[in-house]
């Protein structure tokens, strides 16, 4: 149990829980499926973030780090294929969760969110490729991300 999370409902304590599982699919998610580059590194970094956190976050990632594997699965298995639809779906539960956070201690929340975006920049630089900015050094629609 995270202390910070004690005043929220049951299901919004779950849905915070997810939140680093959300983010990690909707950063790993290209192309209507999941890169799974991607995918293995945001299941490393969660675990890694057991010891990494700020130690306010410890308690918290420490929760998620029990069953992230299987969310994740779960997740991806929820919202696949990742068409607009889907992935508006998934955005409009980060509009949620940030609503949710809002409701922390303000310190905790500003821990929360720096560390979410983060997790969520790390995640999506996984599938980036150093050979790409070497062929394609400026962005290029339909050739580059």
């Amino acid at each position: 149990m995270v202390k910070q999370f004690e005043h929220l409902s049951p299901e919004e304590q779950e849905l915070l829980f997810k939140a680093p599982v959300i983010v990690s699919v909707l950063a790993s998610c290209n192309h209507n499926t999941i890169n799974e580059t991607q995918k293995k590194d945001a299941v490393k970094l969660a675990h890694f973030k057991t010891f990494t956190a700020a130690p306010l976050l410890l308690p918290y990632y420490n929760e998620i780090d029990k069953n992230f594997k299987e969310e994740f699965e779960a997740m991806v298995k929820k919202y696949s294929p990742f068409d607009n639809g889907n992935r508006a779906a998934l955005k409009n539960e980060l509009i949620k969760i940030k609503r949710l956070i809002s409701k922390l201690d303000p310190r905790y929340a500003q821990l929360l969110v720096k560390s979410l975006e983060k997790y969520s920049r790390h995640v999506k630089k996984a599938g980036h490729s150093v050979i790409e900015d070497f062929i394609f050094p400026i962005p290029i629609p339909g050739l580059s991300a």
